[in-house]
């Protein structure tokens, strides 16, 4: 019998997305101090909403948004809540950073790019 699995999604700006690259498309990278947790959005238009409209007017994003779809072993997710941010259609997992090493070992094939948004200029 097959394994459950999730998709989950993740918008990223350029830094994130280099580090992403740079592991071949299979691991997300630490959080860094000020960051206590990875976050992983349900659905992909919510991730292309950040993404498109928040990543490519933030200086800090390199004026770029992606989307990334990646899927984890279900089993992995029960142990977290689902957090809903603003609206029904803002849900996320919050991950804490202590996990985050728990979470890349439980995906399962690559980390997907789905979309790219750039500043209009």
């Amino acid at each position: 019998m097959p394994e459950e699995v999730s998709a989950l999604y993740r918008p990223v700006g350029q830094g994130e997305f280099d580090l992403v690259r740079a592991s071949g498309f299979c691991r997300f990278p630490p959080r860094l101090p000020p960051q206590p947790f990875f976050y992983a959005v349900l659905t992909a238009p919510y991730a292309t909403q950040i993404a498109r409209d928040w990543d490519t007017k933030d200086e800090s994003s390199g004026f770029v948004g992606y989307v990334l779809r990646f899927t984890v072993r279900s089993e992995f997710l029960k142990r977290y809540e689902i957090h809903i941010v603003g609206s029904a259609e803002h849900r996320e997992y919050w991950i804490p950073r202590g996990d985050l090493e728990a979470l890349n070992d439980n995906i399962v094939g690559n980390i997907e790019v789905i979309s790219e948004f750039r500043r209009e200029t």
